[in-house]
C-alpha cells in the first residue's frame, strides 16, 4: 500500500483533476451503483457533508441513539449545519422499528422542525443490519417523503459476512458513506456516494468544511489498493474475532457473540484499572472499561490474537 501511495499519479483535487482520486471515485460509484462519488479525508466529514446536503437550516434527521453520526461526531450536524437530530432508541440488533420511526416524523406544522432524512448505520457496533430490514426502512422513509443516508463505515464487513453484492447492500439509500480506513486498512479516507445533484451539493459543503485537498491521490491510491487486496480478507478478521471471543469466554468473562470484527467483553469494574496496568507492563496499550471493545484487523494476525489471549489469561485479577 505504501508503495502504491509513493507511485501515485497526482493532480489538484480541489480542481477535480487528480487522476488517482478520480479513479477511486469512479470505481466506488460503479461498484455500489451510484451516479457519482466524492472522496473525503474522514468518515465524520463525509457524514456531515451528507447531512448538510440533504437537510437545510432548521430541518431534522432521524437517527439511532447509538449511531456514530449522533453520538460520536461531536454534534456536528447541529453545531455546523443547524440541523436538529431526533435520536431514536436502537434495538439490540441495531435496527430502529418502523413504528418508532413513524411516530418521530413531524407533521407539516410551523411548530416543528421539518423531518427530512432517515440516517441508518451498517454495521452498528459490529452488528449487521439485515438486508430485508434496510429495504423495509428505506421504502417506508421514501413513502413518507424522507431521504435516506447510510453510514457504512464498516459496510464492507457486512458485505463480506453476508456474501451479498455491494449494490444489494446499499439498495434504497439516497446516499452512502463508506470508510477506507477501518478494516480495509488505508491510513485515511472515506467515499460518499449519491446522485449527480447530491454530490454537487456535498462538494460545496466539503469545501466549506475544510475538506478540499490538493494532491490527494496519495491517499486515494491507498484506497484503491485496499479495494484490490483487503476486502475479501475481512473474513479473516471475522474468524479471528470469533476465536478471541471464545478464548475470553473460556476465562469466565461475559462476551457478546461477534458478528463481524468487533468483540465486546464485560470486565468487572473492580478489575478495570489493574487489567489496564497489567497489559501495559506487557507492552499492550488498551482502553479497558467495564464494557470493552476489541477490534480485529489486518495488523492483528492469529498469532497476535493468541498473544492477547495469553495476556488476559495471565492477569492475576481473575483468580
Amino acid at each position: 500500500m505504501r508503495a502504491a501511495m509513493a507511485a501515485a499519479e497526482v493532480g489538484d483535487d480541489v480542481y477535480g483533476d487528480d487522476p488517482t482520486v478520480n479513479r477511486l471515485q469512479s470505481r466506488m460509484a460503479e461498484r455500489f451503483g451510484f451516479e457519482r462519488a466524492l472522496f473525503f479525508a474522514s468518515g465524520t466529514q463525509s457524514n456531515l457533508a451528507a447531512l448538510m446536503a440533504h437537510c437545510g437550516r432548521g430541518d431534522e434527521y432521524l437517527v439511532g441513539q447509538e449511531a456514530h453520526t449522533y453520538k460520536y461526531e461531536q454534534g456536528g450536524a447541529a453545531v455546523l449545519g443547524s440541523i436538529q437530530p431526533q435520536p431514536l432508541d436502537n434495538e439490540t440488533d441495531g435496527t430502529i422499528p418502523l413504528d418508532r420511526i413513524a411516530r418521530a416524523i413531524k407533521p407539516d406544522d410551523a411548530h416543528f422542525a421539518r423531518t427530512r432524512l432517515l440516517a441508518l448505520e451498517n454495521t452498528m457496533g459490529g452488528r449487521i443490519l439485515p438486508v430485508a430490514y434496510l429495504s423495509s426502512a428505506t421504502g417506508f422513509a421514501h413513502a413518507r417523503g424522507l431521504m435516506t443516508h447510510l453510514d457504512g463505515a464498516r459496510l464492507f464487513n457486512a458485505i463480506v459476512k453476508l456474501r451479498v453484492p455491494e449494490t444489494a447492500a446499499v439498495e434504497g439509500f439516497d446516499s452512502v458513506s463508506v470508510c477506507l480506513s477501518k478494516g480495509l486498512g488505508a491510513p485515511a479516507g472515506s467515499v460518499l456516494l449519491g446522485s449527480e445533484e447530491f454530490i454537487a451539493a456535498a462538494l460545496r459543503w466539503r469545501k466549506a468544511l475544510g475538506g478540499g485537498m490538493r494532491q490527494a491521490g496519495i491517499l486515494a491510491a491507498a484506497g484503491l489498493y485496499a479495494l484490490d487486496h483487503h476486502v475479501e480478507r475481512l473474513a479473516e478478521d471475522h474468524a479471528n474475532a470469533a476465536h478471541l471471543a471464545e478464548g475470553l469466554r473460556a476465562l469466565g468473562l461475559s462476551v457478546e457473540p461477534p458478528e463481524t470484527n468487533l468483540v465486546f467483553v464485560e470486565i468487572p469494574e473492580a478489575a478495570v484499572e489493574a487489567l489496564r496496568a497489567h497489559l501495559a507492563k506487557l507492552g499492550i496499550v488498551a482502553s479497558i472499561a467495564p464494557r470493552t471493545r476489541l477490534a480485529t484487523h489486518l495488523d492483528a494476525p492469529r498469532a497476535k490474537i493468541d498473544a492477547a489471549l495469553t495476556a488476559f489469561r495471565d492477569f492475576p485479577g481473575w483468580r
